[in-house]
């Protein structure tokens, strides 16, 4: 079984690295310098977790309407696929920079201020942050002038259900990005570096900065594949279980793992004087939370009905590996 699973995750991150890639922007222009930080940001690799979650969460609901809905969708899909990565990216960009956590490593090779420069990688970021909302709409643009010019008959409840889906999917990216999402967590992070945390202060850190682009993933996915709104909110709750199992998980190993494995500096939250679960209940502590929060996540996707059995069944595995990753 893990076998199969690991051979479906590597199968799947290489189709989604196709995705992307097909969807950089192009080197050109007097900008090229921005365009070439975006390509050098996006290849540096990465789990592309969060599209693989949006990829297999709308796997999970797709087959109820039909081939005619995926093939209208699956371009706009491929769509939120690259902006969620674009938009992970670009937190990564700012979070290197010298202001904030001043890494000159990034994935095992150089940040991206680092080797283009501070105000570089500053308009990398920007530039990985504004783009998604460009692409995503041109897509959805160009399917339904596809719809029409080809003279396809698309009753007004169709045209209705593609809108409505894509239109709720580019809401939840954008509030899941901004201040109600990941950046009204970094802002809290940034805040307070330094000061003592409460546990509600800690816990809207982590549900907002990493959690809240996991949980939007498993949801645009879900909306994209035609999920109900008592649908979207279990994923939410999956979501944000998730997310905040991933970031204590990365506690725990910037404090046990080494800069070899996990291509970037260890022990990084003690010397930027950042408080995290680990350095409040400890190691052993933070272990048992992981597991407890992955366990209560796995038990709601078992519970989903009317869903893709092997989608879920990946979505089992996949929170499984987050839990007891070593990178």
């Amino acid at each position: 079984m893990k076998m199969e699973f690991s051979h479906e995750l590597e199968e799947t991150v290489r189709s989604i690295n196709e995705i992307i890639r097909k969807e950089l922007p192009k080197v050109e222009g007097f900008q090229s310098t921005v365009m070439e930080s975006i390509t050098y940001s996006l290849e540096a690799g990465g789990k592309r977790i969060r599209p693989v979650l949006i990829l297999k969460s709308y796997e999970l609901y797709k087959d109820r309407y039909g081939s005619e809905w995926d093939a209208f969708m699956r371009p706009v899909l491929n769509s939120f696929i690259c902006a969620m990565e674009m938009i992970h990216t670009a937190s990564l960009c700012h979070d290197d920079l010298p202001c904030m956590d001043g890494d000159k490593y990034r994935r095992g090779r150089e940040s991206t201020w680092y080797k283009y420069g501070e105000a570089m990688g500053t308009l990398c970021g920007d530039a990985l942050l504004i783009y998604p909302t460009e692409l995503t709409t041109r897509i959805f643009r160009e399917q339904l002038t596809k719809l029409f010019s080809a003279g396809l008959q698309a009753s007004a409840e169709t045209f209705n259900a593609y809108t409505l889906s894509f239109v709720k999917a580019l809401n939840i990216l954008s509030e899941k990005s901004g201040v109600y999402g990941m950046l009204g967590g970094q802002v809290v992070d940034v805040e307070m570096t330094g000061k003592p945390l409460s546990d509600e202060q800690l816990m809207f850190i982590y549900k907002l900065k990493t959690g809240a682009l996991l949980q939007a993933s498993l949801m645009i996915g879900a909306v994209l594949g035609g999920a109900t709104d008592a649908e979207l909110e279990k994923m939410a709750d999956v979501g944000e279980k998730i997310g905040v199992a991933f970031q204590i998980q990365d506690d725990i190993l910037d404090e046990t793992s080494t800069v070899e494995v996990l291509g970037k500096p260890i022990h990084s939250d003690d010397e930027n004087h950042k408080t995290t679960y680990v350095s409040i209940y400890g190691l052993e502590d933070a272990h048992k939370e992981v597991e407890r929060l992955s366990e209560n996540a796995v038990l709601e996707l078992q519970n989903l009905t009317e869903v893709n059995d092997d989608c879920r069944r990946f979505l089992i595995e996949l929170t499984n590996m987050l839990i007891n990753r070593k990178k």
